[in-house]
């Protein structure tokens, strides 16, 4: 396959080359390809998330978020976490 780069292209990867970020045009390109691959990835898993939320939220399993609410869900996490943290200093005691 041939790729063209654009002339601001090319010197960004000759500048990557010149200070040993990649080893040549087509490393370059390999990891672009494999960035694009990951943002991708994440993209599909992100919006699948949202879907579930929202599956969620029609099963009525939502919660309305309010000062009161948030403050609740915020001391709930840091007990978990406070809780969690303790098991695991239990282990190096």
């Amino acid at each position: 396959m041939k790729v063209e780069l654009n002339p601001d292209q090319e010197a960004f990867i000759r500048q990557a080359i010149k200070d040993g970020r990649v080893a040549s045009t087509e490393d370059a390109v390999q990891e672009a390809l494999q960035l694009w691959e990951y943002r991708e990835r994440r993209r599909g898993e992100i919006l699948a998330a949202v879907e579930a939320a929202e599956a969620s939220i029609d099963r009525g399993e939502g919660m309305a978020m309010n000062e009161e609410s948030i403050r609740k869900l915020s001391e709930e996490v840091k007990r978990r976490g406070r809780s969690r943290l303790l098991c695991h200093l239990s282990t190096f005691l």
